[in-house]
């Protein structure tokens, strides 16, 4: 028989239920909200597997470095000053040359007529001029015998009238003749005056045309000279010495007026042509020093022109050198090119990152004082140079830095490691 439990029996037993049920849910709150506020387990790495350097502060050198050939300083590219054909190639590429060296023949039918033709007119123009020279001569002398019968004909009449006016005034002669002779003076004073004029003016003519005789030879000359240049031009020489490169030509080619026909070059004076990245070549100066890796020795240069123009991202900078190059510096020889930027005094420094450019702001691992765990930081960086780099915040000097690269961590703040 069922006993009717009283209703404070039933209020008890609602109530711890509902006691139970709120301390259930306050645990399992409580437990997420623990959960939630616990850090990720650091991913433990290999401390052998990094690059751990420390931030420093001192001295620091800006460079930057680049890949580039040995070039010769000296390099003549020989054309051909008319329109020619190839007859003969008297050497070839690697012979070794000096200034007069004959490096190919070639001929041309038409310039050799016309050189025989530019001598022929010059010949004829110097005889033409001998003959003018010598028929101006000739007049002038006419000219000059005319003027010295009129001299002494106004002489003579200079020495009747003399006479006369002392005979006038003697009384020995009438006065009709002492005018005549005056007359007879004073025309032949001025005959003598015109014929003077007359010779200074033949000279003058003579002159003029003789020297328009001269113009005319000087001008055939030139041209003369000018086709005995072309046509000695003919035999291609080296005009420096050196070694002969490049022919780009060959027996019974014609080719035109201005067409190279070989490249000369003196292998004792090479220069080092450095492609520099064109992000850090914006600071890259002429006279600024240099040292260039010939992998027989460093040899030290300056800066002497940079390319105002970029190539493929790079821009080249050549390096001339103050010292000889080591044994075995040759042409077209593969280099490292490093060039100095400027010396920093006393700046905060650290070893440059797999990642990160000069000016910019980067995420880098730091190590805690006992180095087992690593914290990201960020980093603002400054200038940069080949190895190094500046830090402008984020890094004191002391601190222990991961530089090698850790993409692979990327989504986590902390590592350990081991």
């Amino acid at each position: 028989m069922d006993i009717q439990r009283p209703e404070s029996v039933l209020r008890q037993k609602k109530l711890r239920r509902l006691i139970y049920g709120a301390s259930v849910v306050v645990a399992v709150v409580a437990v997420s909200v623990g959960l939630s506020r616990l850090k990720p387990a650091a991913p433990t790495v290999e401390r052998s597997t990094v690059w751990i350097e420390p931030v420093k502060r001192g001295p620091m050198v800006r460079q930057v470095r680049g890949l580039g050939t040995l070039v010769p300083e000296d390099i003549r590219w020989i054309p051909v000053l008319t329109d020619a054909r190839v007859d003969e190639l008297v050497l070839r590429p690697g012979a070794i040359v000096k200034p007069d060296s004959i490096i190919l023949k070639l001929s041309n039918p038409d310039l050799e007529q016309a050189t025989e033709d530019a001598t022929l007119q010059r010949k004829g123009a110097e005889a033409d001029l001998l003959n003018t020279k010598a028929r101006l001569e000739s007049d002038l002398l006419t000219q000059r015998a005319t003027a010295a019968t009129v001299y002494s004909d106004y002489e003579q009449a200079k020495l009747d009238l003399e006479r006369k006016e002392k005979l006038y005034k003697d009384g020995l002669a009438p006065d009709m003749d002492l005018k005549i002779a005056q007359f007879k003076a004073q025309e032949l004073e001025k005959r003598n005056q015109i014929e003077l004029d007359r010779v200074e003016t033949q000279k003058k003519a003579a002159e003029a045309q003789i020297a328009t005789s001269v113009a005319k030879v000087e001008q055939l000359r030139a041209l003369e000279a000018l086709k005995r240049k072309q046509m000695d031009a003919l035999n291609v020489r080296a005009g420096i010495n050196g070694i002969l490169e490049l022919e780009p030509v060959e027996v019974g080619q014609r080719v035109t007026a201005g067409t190279n026909v070989a490249r000369v070059a003196d292998p004792t004076r090479l220069k080092a042509q450095i492609r520099i990245a064109e992000t850090q070549a914006k600071d890259v100066q002429i006279g600024q020093s240099a040292e260039v890796d010939t992998r027989n020795g460093v040899v030290e240069g300056k800066v002497s022109r940079v390319d105002p123009s970029v190539v493929n991202g790079t821009v080249t900078v050549d390096v001339i050198f103050s010292v000889p190059l080591p044994a075995g510096a040759r042409a077209d020889l593969t280099v490292d090119g490093t060039i100095e930027l400027e010396r920093m005094a006393d700046v905060i420094y650290v070893g440059r990152p797999a990642f990160g450019q000069e000016q910019s702001t980067v995420g880098l691992f730091k190590l805690t004082a006992d180095g087992q765990y690593a914290n990201r930081v960020q980093v603002k960086l400054g200038r940069s140079s080949v190895n190094t780099i500046e830090i402008l915040g984020g890094l004191q000097p002391g601190d222990q830095v991961i530089l090698s690269d850790m993409s692979a961590w990327d989504r986590f703040d902390r590592i350990q490691l081991r």
